[in-house]
């Protein structure tokens, strides 16, 4: 089978607990619970459902001193139980007390740099350089602390632009743009390089794939420009549910890895955040970034087809989707079959009314098997290469 791997962004590696972001590491898998916080045994049984999902690092709303305290608790339990998925804080509103002390018990502390230091001015109001200074200096002791804790407990930080919350200033120069978002990451990027602090990931989000594509291309840009090379996160945000929300995060997501941007993702959704982790692998194998699962490839049919095809294909996956890291192709007919889908470890094709033929790879092996017995056949076929696995 031709493998096809697209060129990775070459990136630092950043650790958060026992999984690695960047530096060639494989993509990484997130999502967030949305228990309330407070609520540790909901808490610790929501994040130990995301990680037997698939989810590698879980995220959980840190919005007070009470929360903070709270995910010490949740962190505690959960190392008490022997599972050891990384969890981020999620630190949304000014209040550096509140990351200091979340940072004391994560193993990672997402800031926004648009509500960090937050100042709402009057529409139309400019800020002069010495103003524009001032604030870059709130902003540098305010997070001070939070770099200490961070730099003490060897953990990561990820600067998270949202494009909903730039601050007042950073619209003011840069409009609500893609540039905007990009220049507040790099406001605090540059103030952790001044303090040698390195364990970062960056993330540029918007509810709109073109700026949040936009966004990313200038973001990996300008770290080139300043000698920079922080892993990125990537995600629609407020993608909202169901179809929409599913093609609106691959768009986005798919367009940049597919561009060797991003180390690791995550798919927002407005549902059981369960439903996220699949998403995210089924983008990566699209992409021949990460195989966890078996992949069908299958024609749309058509008058050649001369048996049931969706029928078939649910057959075949149920006998054989618990065969991971394989592709088994279906295919109507002998036209185009056999070599659309040569890339394919087996292949399943219709010969005529009734009959099929299997092949591995572009090796017919099997020939005018009774339908009825397809599938079957195809089982012992795996199972005679050795490559078989039990349910």
């Amino acid at each position: 089978m031709i493998e096809m791997e697209y060129p990775r962004r070459r990136t630092r590696p950043v650790h958060v607990g026992r999984v690695t972001i960047g530096g060639g590491h494989p993509v990484v898998v997130q999502s967030m619970i949305i228990s309330d916080t407070r609520d540790v045994a909901a808490c610790v049984a929501e994040t130990l459902r995301l990680a037997e999902a698939g989810c590698e690092i879980v995220r959980v709303t840190a919005p007070s001193l009470r929360d903070a305290q709270a995910i010490a608790e949740i962190k505690a339990e959960l190392r008490r139980r022997g599972a050891d998925v990384p969890l981020v804080a999620d630190v949304h509103h000014e209040g550096t007390k509140i990351a200091e002390e979340v940072a004391r018990h994560v193993d990672k502390v997402r800031i926004n740099p648009g509500l960090f230091v937050f100042r709402k001015r009057e529409p139309g109001y400019e800020y002069s350089a010495a103003e524009i200074e001032a604030a870059r200096a709130t902003i540098e002791a305010q997070l001070l602390p939070v770099i200490g804790v961070c730099k003490e407990r060897d953990i990561a930080m990820r600067i998270g632009v949202n494009h909903g919350s730039l601050s007042d200033r950073l619209t003011v120069m840069y409009g609500d743009t893609p540039q905007g978002m990009v220049e507040s990451a790099v406001e605090f990027l540059e103030i952790c390089r001044r303090h040698d602090y390195h364990n970062l990931v960056i993330s540029l989000k918007a509810s709109r794939v073109p700026v949040m594509i936009q966004a990313n291309r200038l973001m990996v840009q300008r770290m080139d420009e300043l000698g920079m090379d922080y892993p990125l996160h990537l995600g629609v945000t407020e993608a909202g549910d169901g179809e929409t929300a599913r093609i609106k995060s691959t768009a986005g997501i798919g367009t940049l890895l597919a561009e060797g941007i991003g180390d690791t993702i995550r798919v927002s959704l407005a549902e059981d955040p369960i439903h996220e982790i699949p998403i995210c692998y089924d983008i990566l194998q699209a992409l021949g970034l990460r195989r966890t699962k078996t992949e069908f490839i299958a024609c749309p049919a058509c008058g050649r087809t001369k048996f049931n095809l969706p029928t078939v294909l649910n057959e075949v996956r149920s006998a054989t989707s618990h065969v991971k890291g394989r592709n088994i192709a279906l295919m109507g007919c002998i036209v185009n079959g056999p070599g659309e889908m040569a890339d394919a470890d087996y292949g399943y094709v219709g010969k005529g009314t009734g009959l099929i033929s299997l092949y591995r790879g572009r090796e017919i092996v099997k020939n005018m098997v009774p339908a009825e017995r397809g599938v079957e056949e195809l089982v012992n076929l795996i199972k005679s290469d050795g490559r078989w696995e039990e349910p």
